[in-house]
């Protein structure tokens, strides 16, 4: 959109007679500022398979009431049909600010359109929605959360009925309806506490709460000697001012631990995150305070998850006594080790087992599973595409899957749900601590003992910021580059091999064999060195930033510590913005 075009828009917003007084007022502040007026205008935010997201604030590129609006209305023109509309949509929100007023609006829009809507009573883990509408038998679920960002963002991510974020197909039928819904008088609203009175919106609580805990519960491992174990063991969480706050202590408590310490300063819901810059536990410093309420208490492991509970990070007492941070590419190789470790003790690995990763993710995890029969399934990043993987083995009915995990920090043991489930992911880990606990380690111990075994790997991911309302064109202009002149060789490693999985092709440049990757097609580039390691590049689907990963090992860990210390300059060198 040109710039007068983004002043006939704003034009337009000024005009709208109903346009609410904050929005008014923000819109009048910014009259004679060009730059902000472009910023604001320049287009729509752009819906897609992860819905939207952006900055909260009056404008049609901005999270506001009216684009919530107007992406529930073209949400709508996906559910068609009585009995759709029956079956319903249920919507979840997280703790930030006008989380719940675009909740309580989405459910506005759904009433008025004849779709009958599940509301939650207050913030939840997004895995506990993707649950829900499962259990519910609902066509699709809408959850309000922008994840870790900073608190000036909020976002909208839609589900379909098997409880996994949009396909690529349903999220460009909802953007194509969204181009065509007038922001203002396209869209149809009912009164809220009407539509609650006459059954059209259905609030929810306690109820689903119950029914969730025990599905997760109901996917522990158990291992023996843990009840007596789990009595003495100390542990630290914080949920980072977010919506784990409740459901994530309720888990531990079943689980019958009775010395979980809870970071004060962060329990309390509150979309400002006074206590930290950003609310993501992969952050160090969103530890500091859990850390020190372990040492004060004799905790060796800190638990934190991130507003919406679907990632969870752990900082981990080492050899040395100081508390160390666990990636989430070691974390998911952990998980997987243990769980396997545990099967065999309690009588051994199904024949059918399966366990899942993307593609980004640690060559640790595709070790474990080789070494121990099980089957592993590489997908393109997004937690909905592990969900398909399950899917697609309930519909023959065949396969037990095992695990599955992204490198952010995700991770899912069950098939109750089809999002990274930060709940889950925390019992897990405080039982596979305890675990180990019982012989003597802590996790960090038990990580050391896992590259003695396997080799040693480490991970980096480097997201390059790129700037300007034209952010998006920039960000599709590297890997366009990249396709045209491919790099011969990255840090000082010839490459070898290239995968396109825009194209669907891996080509080896030895032999000059191609093979089809048998994935969706996605934005992304994957080389393999001569060394073994893998570099991939992608632009975010969420942020305006590219992503470059650096898959890696070695011998020791001097060695890899040499490989990882070129992964920033290379990654600037790789998308030009060095």
């Amino acid at each position: 959109m040109d710039q007068q075009k983004a002043h006939q828009s704003f034009e337009k917003w000024l005009a709208y007679e109903k346009l609410d007084a904050d929005a008014r007022s923000e819109l009048e502040a910014i009259k004679n500022d060009e730059t902000e007026i472009v910023s604001r205008f320049y287009g729509n935010l752009t819906f897609g398979t992860a819905g939207l997201r952006g900055v909260m604030a009056a404008g049609t590129a901005r999270m506001n009431v009216y684009t919530v609006m107007q992406a529930t209305q073209g949400l709508c023109h996906l559910i068609i049909g009585e009995n759709a509309c029956e079956r319903g949509v249920a919507i979840a929100y997280d703790t930030r600010n006008n989380s719940r007023l675009f909740a309580e609006c989405s459910a506005r829009v759904l009433a008025a359109n004849g779709i009958k809507a599940y509301l939650f009573d207050g913030p939840r883990p997004t895995p506990e929605l993707s649950f829900a509408l499962r259990h519910l038998g609902c066509i699709a679920g809408i959850n309000i959360t922008a994840s870790h960002n900073t608190k000036e963002y909020n976002g909208y991510k839609a589900y379909w009925e098997d409880g996994a974020q949009l396909p690529p197909d349903h999220a460009e039928t909802v953007s194509n309806a969204i181009e065509k819904v007038d922001i203002f008088t396209g869209v149809k609203t009912a009164d809220l506490s009407e539509a609650i009175a006459d059954g059209r919106v259905i609030m929810m609580g306690k109820e689903i709460d119950d029914v969730y805990l025990d599905n997760v519960y109901a996917v522990r491992m158990d291992p023996k000697g843990f009840k007596e174990a789990a009595k003495d063991m100390s542990i630290v969480y914080t949920p980072l001012h977010g919506a784990g706050w409740k459901l994530v202590p309720e888990m531990f408590d079943r689980m019958g631990f009775e010395n979980i310490s809870i970071v004060e300063s962060q329990a309390t819901p509150d979309g400002e995150f006074p206590t930290v810059k950003k609310p993501n536990p992969e952050l160090a410093d969103v530890f500091i305070p859990g850390i020190e309420l372990a040492e004060k208490v004799g905790a060796d492991l800190v638990i934190a998850t991130d507003p919406d509970c679907d990632r969870v990070g752990v900082m981990s007492r080492g050899k040395d006594g100081k508390f160390g941070r666990i990636s989430g590419n070691a974390m998911g190789a952990l998980c997987l080790d243990y769980i396997l470790t545990v099967m065999k003790e309690q009588g051994g690995i199904p024949k059918d087992a399966y366990a899942v990763k993307t593609i980004v993710s640690t060559e640790l995890y595709s070790r474990i599973c080789e070494a121990n029969g099980v089957k592993l399934y590489n997908v393109l990043t997004g937690f909905k595409f592990i969900g398909e993987v399950i899917k697609k083995h309930e519909l023959i009915n065949y396969g037990t899957y095992i695990f599955g995990f992204e490198e952010s920090y995700g991770y899912l043991k069950g098939t109750y749900a089809r999002d990274k489930d930060a709940v889950c992911g925390s019992m897990v880990i405080a039982e596979m601590a305890t675990y180990y606990r019982m012989k003597n380690m802590t996790l960090s111990d038990a990580l050391d003992e896992l590259f003695e075994r396997y080799g040693y790997y480490a991970e980096s991911t480097q997201s390059i910021d790129i700037t300007g309302h034209d952010a998006a064109q920039k960000m599709a202009r590297v890997t366009a580059d990249l396709r045209d002149t491919p790099p011969a060789e990255i840090c000082g490693s010839k490459v070898v091999g290239v995968g396109d999985y825009r194209e669907g092709f891996i080509r080896d440049l030895i032999t000059g064999r191609e093979k089809p990757t048998g994935l969706p097609s996605s934005d992304v580039l994957r080389y393999q060195l001569e060394n073994g390691d893998v570099v991939l590049v992608r632009p975010s689907g969420t942020e305006p930033k590219v992503k470059v990963y650096f898959l890696t090992s070695a011998e020791n860990k001097a060695a890899l510590a040499e490989k990882m210390a070129v992964c920033e300059s290379e990654a600037r060198r790789l998308t030009q913005q060095d």
